[in-house]
């Protein structure tokens, strides 16, 4: 299992939240403490990238769902880039991409994060 890494890159009401390795249970406290931050520094509006994730099981899937409805509680909302087809199927069969936009990049993502 490779370790989470999470970098935050900020600029006004959206952030990304390059996330790299595994997301798994594990990756709690990384993934709600750069969330915190993000919301923190005025972002309404999270970017997950996803293109360095090496692998996420069901335990990162619940931990995303956590992540939904602390945004949505908090009026902000998430937007997911970088996804694998393999991830696109999952956020399908588990209808995360009926409450997370998915998008091919970062620019785009950024545009509807921001529009």
């Amino acid at each position: 299992m490779t370790a989470t890494v999470i970098e935050l890159d900020q600029d006004g009401p959206a952030a990304i939240l390059r996330i790299e390795g595994d997301v798994t249970s594990a990756s709690e406290a990384d993934l709600m403490a750069a969330y915190g931050l993000a919301a923190a520094n005025g972002a309404t509006a999270v970017i997950l990238d996803f293109s360095k994730l090496e692998y996420m099981n069901s335990g990162g899937i619940g931990l995303l769902v956590t992540l939904l409805v602390r945004a949505r509680r908090g009026g902000g909302r998430l937007v997911a880039t970088g996804l694998s087809e393999h991830y696109r199927q999952i956020f399908s069969l588990t209808r995360l991409d009926e409450a997370i936009e998915i998008y091919d990049d970062d620019a785009a993502a950024m545009v509807a994060a921001t529009a």
